[in-house]
């Protein structure tokens, strides 16, 4: 009777110890996994960043520009004000959705506003020479393209994150552990394809349009 007293403990405080190793190997990998989302937003963040820094030069370049249109020049200047100050935090990622749908928002708003400055650039043919406007050119064209990128590996981190969390037995404790679901950057027309940089002098006029 006592030998089957103990033996019944014996599984019961194994039983613990399994459920114990269960829930503190996935609370581990929940972590290394939210830490991972966290270092991917960095990521996007800081490529944002950079299209946020080159802004001023673009402007700085284009206004010496005869008759180049100031309307689209406060756009962009508006449009960076607002990516700059989304509110959110560059070193972890956001858990609310409808947060980063804002920050979103603000950098499709921002990105739309570079690629109109570019076009109107391009009835400005003295602009094409200039070493200064090649070179942020090619910076914007690449920086665009690494947004892309990024946005993507932060989509990757996201899905892993959040399958793990909803996985079985994650389930069943992560929420009591503040473990939440991240929610993802969504693909809109404009987002599928790195907004286009790139120029066609040859076509443009031969002088400035009149204002």
């Amino acid at each position: 009777m006592k030998k089957a007293a103990l033996g019944c403990l014996g599984a019961v405080v194994l039983l613990i110890i399994i459920l114990l190793l269960t829930v503190i190997g996935g609370y581990n990998r929940l972590t290394r996994l939210s830490q991972g989302v966290d270092s991917q937003w960095a990521q996007v963040q800081n490529v944002y960043q950079r299209r946020i820094d080159l802004i001023p030069n673009l402007v700085q370049t284009v206004q010496g520009a005869a008759n180049f249109e100031k309307s689209t020049l406060e756009d962009v200047a508006q449009a960076r004000a607002a990516a700059e100050n989304t509110g959110i935090d560059p070193n972890s990622a956001p858990t609310d959705p409808a947060k980063l749908a804002q920050f979103q928002q603000a950098q499709e708003r921002l990105g739309a506003a570079v690629v109109r400055v570019l076009a109107v650039a391009e009835n400005y043919p003295q602009l094409h020479s200039t070493a200064n406007f090649a070179e942020l050119q090619a910076q914007l064209e690449g920086t665009e393209n690494r947004v892309a990128v990024e946005r993507g590996r932060f989509n990757d981190a996201v899905q892993q994150y959040n399958t793990a969390l909803r996985s079985f037995p994650a389930v069943l404790y992560s929420g009591a552990m503040g473990f939440t679901v991240k929610p993802y950057f969504t693909a809109t027309t404009a987002a599928q394809t790195p907004p286009q940089v790139q120029f066609n002098f040859n076509n443009s006029p031969s002088t400035a349009p009149a204002h």
